[in-house]
């Protein structure tokens, strides 16, 4: 029994720890994306409107033909943006043609 509430604090212990990883990837969407265009050469290249029931948010992707990279940004109503994932060897795959023809 001890081994088991061991086991469940430490995940749990864990688990409290990840959440100021993520916050040290927040900032001001000014300042996030300034950093992106000049660090990185990334520009705005598709985004959307994240609908919750209790959170709306603007998610971004960002990235560079040159350099390869991108980066996933999420931006909460309050203009904070926080990097949700980057990456490398970004590739479009561009509009997807509809088959001509009529519609059965």
């Amino acid at each position: 029994m001890f081994k088991r509430l061991l086991g469940i604090s430490l995940i749990f212990g864990m688990a409290a720890t990840a959440p100021p990883t993520y916050a040290a990837a927040c900032g001001a969407r000014e300042d996030v994306v300034k950093q992106l265009e000049d660090q990185y050469s990334e520009k705005l290249t598709a985004g959307g409107l994240q609908t919750a029931p209790s959170n709306n948010s603007v998610v971004e992707i960002w990235s560079s033909e040159q350099t390869g990279t991108f980066t996933v940004l999420m931006t909460q109503a309050n203009g904070i943006s926080c990097i949700v994932a980057v990456g490398t060897d970004y590739f479009d795959i561009g509009p997807i043609k509809k088959p001509k023809g009529s519609a059965s």
